[in-house]
């Protein structure tokens, strides 16, 4: 698992693994049932601690996204379709909620940035 932290983000580095992973699973590059990293292992590999791991899988597992076996470890849930794009509409709408607010600093009206996004929209596959 290629997991990138941030110590300068200001997002706490537990948040951070748990958005990443989260992401690794609904984007289908973890499959269900997939085992993960133990925490000590992940901890280990990223440098952080037993605490800062296990805050991210039980934020997952709160979440749905995990489920931990005691004594055999942590695996990717089965997650239905509804949920994946509930998640996906929500991950969509952060970033536009980010562009709307960066063209408004800029003074572009509603019309031009439709006139953008439909242009985008066409261009990439």
């Amino acid at each position: 698992m290629n997991i990138i932290l941030s110590n300068t983000s200001g997002v706490p580095i537990y948040e951070q693994i748990a958005e990443q992973i989260r992401t690794l699973i609904i984007s289908g590059q973890l499959e269900p049932e997939t085992p993960l990293p133990s925490m000590r292992l992940l901890a280990k590999e990223l440098r952080v601690s037993l605490i800062t791991t296990k805050r991210a899988y039980e934020e997952l597992e709160r979440g749905g996204y995990i489920r931990t076996v005691t004594g055999k470890g942590s695996f990717v849930s089965g997650l239905d379709n509804s949920l994946i794009r509930t998640e996906q509409l929500r991950l969509i709408e952060e970033q536009l909620h980010a562009v709307v607010q960066r063209a408004r600093l800029n003074g572009l009206s509603c019309t031009e940035l439709q006139q953008m996004l439909a242009q985008l929209y066409k261009e990439e596959p």
